[in-house]
């Protein structure tokens, strides 16, 4: 299976963890290939549900139906928000009006809006998930009761306990012969693909130190303020989803987790373990009013791989800072640079030496033509998977790397050590009742009287982020 059960994840030492992930990838393969094959009924038409509606929501869509190997439309939508999905509709309209087919009977709203939307669909046509992770779980369980293919967005879980639960949903779908693609697009670039298989072959050496920056100002819903008085606190959390570590992991796993995924990549391994450093500065925004939301402003993780070798990460969010986002193997033989800008930015180059000059370089990655985006690419590539009935599920690397993502937050919030065991074996689940939500649900975190929400306390709440 592709998906380790999770009994055999905690009682498994990670160097025998590491070792068996092949075996089980390979065996899946196998079993994959022998189960009949899902497609959409009848048609060579795969129908599409947009489920979450916000901007990556609108792009995963968007890269649906841009692939040229097939015929796809979009047939149903949902969201939280009206105003949310009557947006995104109609900026699809204006560039994809042949390819869509989105009455408004179809179009649902409410926290039961994605079964709706999923119920428009057939047997071996797809669903995108492009909600806050918490609802993650939730979704891709329905899904799978429908026989349907996802396209999930990252992060796929922010907690341990979700981190089992997803696990145990890949085997799932494995077994079903479900296509499933996570939105970790860094993976499908053709400059980072290249890059890792001339790491992997020794090109710098051995690795001996990775270093990630994502360091700009506050995007998203970094920061915010009290919730305005009358408005519905359940729908002030899941909108301003960055600033609430149960709906996001927070800009540490929303932002961050795609510098951690490639350069783990690089190294073709999990780190074991990561201690950290955060905090937050100065807390108020110009007029005066306080920020309320859990986040830190800036963020220093060290992890560590089994060899020893380290990988240090920097984030920061703050306005008239130097802005840094890039990512560096540094190798016994010289220097790769993984991401020039962005989270996977091209192109990918190699150097002698540590001093990446221009005269130093052995080598730059040049995309083959028509595959220089990876957005798109990760959609061309789910699509033949599925046409082709191709084994295909990234989710057991998806909740990995979120894994490995949040136990660097985790070391930053609690001021500990945080092993990956640590992380997968916590019991703390941020929203147990997420699948039971309604608009008169009370919000899975709650302020004080003053409108101000728990923060981490590094040293002091140690066992759990707040």
């Amino acid at each position: 299976m592709r998906a380790m059960n999770s009994t055999i994840l905690a009682a498994t030492s990670r160097r025998e963890f590491l070792k068996t992930t092949t075996k089980l990838a390979a065996a899946s393969a196998l079993a994959g290939a022998a189960l009949p094959a899902v497609h959409a009924a009848g048609s060579d038409l795969i129908q599409v549900a947009l489920i979450g509606c916000g901007g990556r929501g609108s792009g995963a869509a968007a890269n649906a139906l841009s692939v040229r190997n097939g015929p796809t439309k979009l047939v149903a939508m949902a969201d939280v928000f009206e105003n949310r999905l009557q947006g995104s509709f109609g900026n699809l309209k204006r560039q994809f009006a042949d390819k869509m087919d989105v009455p408004q009977e179809r179009q649902f709203v409410g926290f039961d809006a994605y079964k709706k939307a999923m119920d428009c669909l057939k047997p071996g046509d797809i669903a995108i998930f492009a909600t806050p992770p918490a609802f993650r779980w939730v979704h891709f369980t329905y899904a799978i009761q429908k026989g349907l293919n996802v396209f999930m967005e990252k992060p796929v879980t922010v907690d341990g306990p979700t981190s089992k639960r997803m696990l145990k949903l890949a085997e799932d779908a494995t077994a079903k012969n479900l296509k499933v693609g996570v939105g970790l697009m860094s993976r499908h670039s053709r400059a980072l693909q290249e890059l890792a298989k001339r790491i992997q072959d020794g090109e710098v050496g051995d690795i001996i130190l990775m270093r990630g920056y994502r360091m700009h100002a506050p995007g998203g819903s970094f920061q915010s303020h009290a919730k305005p008085a009358g408005a519905n606190e359940l729908h002030y959390q899941i909108q301003r989803f960055h600033s609430f570590i149960w709906a996001s992991g927070g800009n540490f796993s929303d932002f961050y987790i795609h510098v951690i995924d490639h350069l783990c990549w690089m190294k073709n391994a999990w780190p074991t373990k990561a201690q950290a450093l955060g905090g937050r500065h100065y807390r108020h925004s110009r007029d005066g009013q306080l920020y309320v939301d859990q986040n830190f402003d800036v963020y220093a993780v060290e992890y560590t791989f089994e060899d020893g070798s380290k990988f240090n990460f920097d984030g920061r969010c703050m306005t008239g800072c130097k802005d840094i986002y890039s990512s560096y193997v540094h190798g016994t033989k010289g220097l790769a640079i993984a991401s020039k800008n962005s989270d996977c930015g091209q192109p990918s180059s190699i150097y002698k030496g540590q001093n990446p000059m221009r005269s130093n370089m052995l080598w730059e990655s040049k995309a083959p033509r028509g595959e220089e985006d990876p957005y798109q690419n990760e959609w061309n590539d789910l699509l033949d998977a599925i046409r082709n009935d191709k084994p295909y599920n990234e989710v057991k690397r998806g909740v990995e790397t979120s894994l490995v993502t949040s136990m660097g937050r985790m070391a930053a919030h609690t001021g500990q050590e945080i092993r990956y065991e640590d992380m997968l074996e916590c019991e703390h689940e941020m929203a147990p009742t997420v699948d039971q939500l309604t608009d008169s649900s009370p919000a899975p975190l709650q302020a004080d009287a003053n409108g101000k929400y728990p923060i981490p306390m590094p040293g002091i709440t140690t066992k759990r982020e707040y």
